[in-house]
């Protein structure tokens, strides 16, 4: 059997939706293995190469996920900075305190204050959220996860809607890190990623950029000591 021979039947076996449970039952045993500590820093990269091995099976790339170059690149990275800015800033001073009147606390950020005037602690952490945050995170759940649950129900606007929740939900549950709060908060950010991708057609660079953005105006904030409630 040649290996094209191979892939052509691999497809044809991933086009069936219960290989397709199986295969979020994998993602899933993942995430968990993350929560509970097994893997070490982030699953995100574990979900990043499990996703390109089950993408390759199926005889397809990240671009059919939507890793493809927008028509116009300064329109997508203008756009996707404004959102990724307005979002943090209105995720901090007015999300975050309504979601710490029912919680009692604030997202728990306790692990970045080492950042605070680390200017190497800082570009690190810049690098991270430009790489392991917004590249794979967006990769892994908006793209790769998002798809796969979608294909569950059809790929209807139903099952986009489904997938949607569920799929930020766990990206919520994966920053248990930070609390409930910041599990809370975090899921929403992840909706609002996900309605980004939907809404371009499924493609993922404003997500990646606006996440980014969000991201890197929150490290920012924590390295000039100005981040709420740290």
């Amino acid at each position: 059997m040649t290996l094209q021979d191979f892939r052509l039947r691999s497809k044809q076996v991933f086009d069936n939706k219960v290989v397709t449970v199986v295969e979020l039952l994998g993602a899933l045993l993942i995430i968990l293995a993350g929560l509970k500590g097994y893997i070490p820093l982030s699953s995100t990269p574990f979900l990043l190469l499990y996703g390109w091995l089950m993408l390759w099976l199926r005889g397809m790339g990240w671009r059919d996920l939507g890793l493809r170059s927008p028509v116009i690149w300064s329109r997508t990275i203008l756009i996707g900075v404004a959102i990724g800015v307005g979002w943090q800033c209105f995720s901090l001073y007015a999300i975050e305190p309504l979601i710490a009147r029912f919680t009692g606390e604030l997202p728990d950020v306790s692990q970045f204050r080492p950042l605070i005037g680390n200017t190497t602690f800082f570009l690190i952490s810049l690098v991270l959220s430009w790489t392991l945050a917004a590249f794979a995170e967006e990769m892994v759940f908006r793209g790769y996860l998002m798809n796969r649950c979608a294909d569950l129900v059809g790929r209807t606007r139903t099952a986009w809607t489904i997938s949607l929740i569920v799929v930020n939900a766990q990206f919520g549950l994966v920053h248990f890190y930070q609390g409930p709060s910041g599990m809370i908060a975090t899921g929403l950010s992840g909706l609002l990623f996900g309605i980004l991708y939907l809404a371009t057609g499924r493609n993922l660079w404003i997500a990646i950029i606006a996440h980014g953005a969000n991201d890197t105006l929150g490290f920012a904030l924590i390295y000039l000591g100005k981040y709420p409630g740290l």
